[in-house]
């Protein structure tokens, strides 16, 4: 039988409020990050692993405080001035700079604008700051000294749900049982689901049949 051609289509992703799913393993970032009067001196570490939520809960702390966002590794010195202009900041990816001499100086000068304006900063890291490999030294104590919030790896409750989300996403109608035994047979990372829903839907438009429990089973196999 002839495979259908897949074509790499824009997905409509819902990214707001509402479709994040507060679970044991993310409940306590969601309460530190809806109180930022509570941080001392107004920064935040926001750690977690890849896939975790971090930059979805981020973005949706930036949006309600009219934040500016940057991905750490596009950071300059002359764009620091614009980004605390808001009086909020959230820097992405920060534990990607280590040993990048012009954002990591970048950073430092983030770092001491906003203290210097009174705006809260917020930054999203998978290690803590020593594990970051940075050479400036005076970047790295004030890195070190950062309070920080985890997202743990996902519950059950909140894979399931994510699964949901990203099935939902793709306009692909599963059934609770399939999303039960893909919680129980995948790794427990929202990157890995992440991944798993992309090569589900891959695989049955390609072969033109629904996403079922068996298609499943297979694709898992074939990766093992």
């Amino acid at each position: 039988m002839p495979r259908q051609l897949a074509f790499d289509l824009p997905l409509r992703v819902a990214r707001g409020r509402a479709d994040f799913f507060i679970s044991p393993a993310n409940a306590g970032a969601v309460a530190v990050l809806d109180a930022p009067e509570s941080w001392p001196q107004g920064r935040m570490l926001l750690l977690g692993p890849e896939g975790a939520g971090k930059s979805h809960l981020a973005g949706l702390w930036a949006d309600e405080r009219g934040a500016a966002v940057t991905a750490a590794a596009a950071l300059t010195r002359a764009a620091v001035p614009g980004l605390v202009a808001p009086g909020a900041v959230v820097v992405e990816d920060t534990d990607a700079i280590g040993g990048t001499p012009e954002a990591e100086a970048a950073l430092f000068h983030l770092h001491n604008l906003a203290a210097a304006e009174g705006a809260c900063l917020l930054l999203t890291a998978t290690r803590p700051p020593r594990d970051w490999g940075l050479a400036l030294p005076d970047l790295a104590s004030r890195m070190a000294a950062l309070p920080a919030v985890q997202i743990a790896p996902p519950d059950d409750a909140l894979l399931a749900a994510v699964l949901v989300k990203l099935f939902g996403d793709r306009q692909l109608v599963v059934t609770p049982a399939l999303i039960m035994w893909l919680v129980a047979h995948i790794d427990r990372s929202l990157a890995e689901a992440r991944r798993v829903v992309d090569l589900l839907d891959a695989t049955a438009l390609a072969e033109g049949v629904n996403v079922s429990r068996q298609l499943a089973a297979r694709v898992l196999d074939s990766r093992a």
